[in-house]
């Protein structure tokens, strides 16, 4: 649970990052960039699946790029559900979906150990698994 609530709060300082940068995307207060995190949250997990399926030779075509597209028009959609977020104009909100993606992947790639993962909660596991050797060949 711990893990979904720090996803959040660093989607909601990349959202916050966009709207410090460019000038077409506003966002009115702390709790409205909160929010619009949680709306994107909720959009990124059951809609951009969707999308991405529904675009895949489109996508593969540029590379991987249309996922920008797909982000901007996934921003935009949100403006339009939030109050007090606003984004203007189409390119404004691609660029806007790439400086969340990179604040977002720094912020994520700072907080991960080692193996490139958050631990779980209350456990950290390196990927080893102790055996121990049993009668004859057994291991367990």
């Amino acid at each position: 649970m711990a893990y979904i609530f720090i996803r959040w709060l660093i989607l909601t300082v990349a959202v916050l990052a966009a709207a410090y940068v460019l000038d077409g995307v506003q966002v009115q207060s702390f709790w409205a960039a909160l929010f619009t995190a949680a709306v994107l949250g909720f959009m990124n997990t059951f809609f951009r699946p969707i999308l991405l399926l529904l675009t895949l030779p489109i996508n593969v075509l540029s590379l991987g790029l249309f996922t920008f597209i797909i982000n901007a028009l996934l921003i935009k959609m949100a403006s339009g559900v939030v109050p007090g977020f606003d984004v203007i104009g189409f390119w404004t909100a691609v660029f806007a979906a790439l400086i969340i993606s990179i604040v977002n992947w720094i912020l994520a790639a700072m907080l991960r150990d080692g193996t490139g993962r958050f631990p779980p909660e209350g456990r950290h596991d390196d990927g080893f698994i102790d055996l121990e050797k049993k009668s004859g060949d057994r291991w367990e």
